[in-house]
């Protein structure tokens, strides 16, 4: 059997569903299944060996001049190479995740109306590719490019797969009238998809009815990560108690949430600090200067370490430091990765009652579910950590016994060709 998934690229940062799906590939391509994973819109970028291969299909930017300006929608083999270099996309890259959602109503729905839209020349590339290679199964990354559903079927006759990838927080920024012609194109071509994938139970539910699609074929397949990268031993009881973030630093993720709650901790504890990782664009800039100004007017710009965007050695270093470990974020997550990233590193995890922590978390003796999705339930739960070291080491023992025995990409990628096997035969 021989599948094809197709991977968004995330416009030059780590992206959540990005490292899941590349690390998917890694896994069953080492297992010596017949795979391929293809880019979109722009490189992926990741911390581990990049396991694409072909060159970037549906552009980013072919696709956004073409929703611009007609003369891109024909056949321009000198000018379209160009567009699509990974030079070229590489730099656009750099900007492309500092675009507001609501400006891309037009283009959204243009891709989702796949051969009626503006970008049938990038469609029929895909289809191209997608015939050279013969797959028995094709895997979509998310909704948003559900408008190849119906074209792929048309020209292969073969099974569709879609994996959902958090793609409501983008969706539901557009403004109307595309925001609502976008749900409506998802819901008619959700009706051909052969199986849906959610990483969780919460975002299965909530993609279902939130884009009416099949509950009965959407399957609930974990994330898994490659654990042994993170068998370092956790800190010693006695050292200082960090805190961590490891997320992209914008307002949804809550990075503002957990400044606020440092900064209550540390009335009461000299011997605590605040460590914070991640991919900061130009469009968050201010925001993170607003954050990083409330630390420094509470006195504690010493006791926090901002280290930017890190690679994977790095991660390692940075989640082998930490007590404890938080990303609490403003919006209903669907995923999480980093959650289970802390998890495998042996970290207790912090989270707010909301989107898929809860199942990720609790029950599990991995971390704390707050309750108030606030500053003061975070500085509460946090709090029960510092007090109480012995807690700490407990649930720093649960978070990675949770992580081996849930979230390994092995089991990830069993699960997954299982689910291939059995729609293709």
């Amino acid at each position: 059997m021989r599948v094809v998934y197709l991977i968004a690229g995330a416009g030059g940062m780590y992206c959540g569903a990005c490292l899941r799906d590349n690390r998917l590939a890694v896994t069953l391509l080492d297992q010596g299944r017949d795979f391929f994973l293809l880019p979109l819109y722009t490189p992926i970028k990741t911390d581990e060996q990049d396991a694409t291969q072909s060159p970037v299909l549906f552009g980013g930017v072919s696709a956004y001049l073409e929703e611009k300006f007609a003369l891109f929608r024909k056949p321009l083999p000198i000018i379209d190479r160009l567009l699509d270099s990974r030079v070229m996309l590489g730099l656009v890259s750099k900007f492309a995740a500092s675009t507001n959602a609501a400006d891309l109503g037009p283009l959204t729905v243009s891709v989702l109306q796949g051969r009626n839209g503006h970008q049938s020349k990038e469609v029929d590339r895909v289809l191209a590719t997608l015939s050279a290679i013969d797959p028995d199964v094709v895997n979509l990354p998310n909704l948003m490019l559900a408008g190849l559903v119906k074209p792929i079927k048309d020209a292969l006759n073969i099974p569709v797969v879609c994996t959902l990838a958090g793609e409501d927080i983008f969706l539901d920024a557009l403004t109307d009238p595309y925001r609502r012609q976008a749900f409506d194109l998802i819901a008619e071509a959700g009706r051909d998809v052969d199986a849906f994938v959610s990483p969780t139970q919460y975002y299965a539910d909530h993609a279902a009815g939130h884009f009416a699609l099949s509950r009965d074929r959407v399957r609930i397949i974990p994330m898994g990560v490659h654990v042994e990268d993170f068998d370092a031993p956790a800190p010693a009881a006695d050292q200082p108690f960090t805190i961590g973030y490891l997320a992209r630093i914008c307002h949804d993720k809550g990075l503002h949430v957990l400044a606020d709650a440092f900064i209550e901790l540390a009335r009461e504890h000299d011997d605590i600090h605040l460590q914070v990782a991640g991919y900061l664009g130009s469009a968050d800039r201010r925001y993170f200067r607003q954050v990083r100004g409330r630390l420094t007017s509470a006195g504690l710009e010493d006791r926090c370490t901002f280290l930017g965007e890190i690679d994977r050695d790095q991660k390692r270093r940075f989640l082998s430091q930490l007590h404890a470990f938080s990303v609490p974020t403003v919006y209903a997550e669907s995923k999480g990765m980093y959650i289970i990233e802390a998890m495998a590193a042996g970290v207790p995890v912090v989270q707010p009652r909301k989107g898929a922590f809860p199942e990720l978390i609790d029950g599990r003796d991995a971390g704390i579910v707050y309750d108030d999705d606030s500053p003061a339930g975070l500085t509460q739960a946090l709090g029960e950590l510092i007090a109480d070291r012995g807690l700490q080491q407990s649930l720093s023992a649960g978070a990675r016994a949770v992580a081996r025995q849930h979230h390994t990409d092995q089991l990830m990628a069993e699960a997954t060709w299982s689910l291939y096997e059995s729609l293709s035969s």
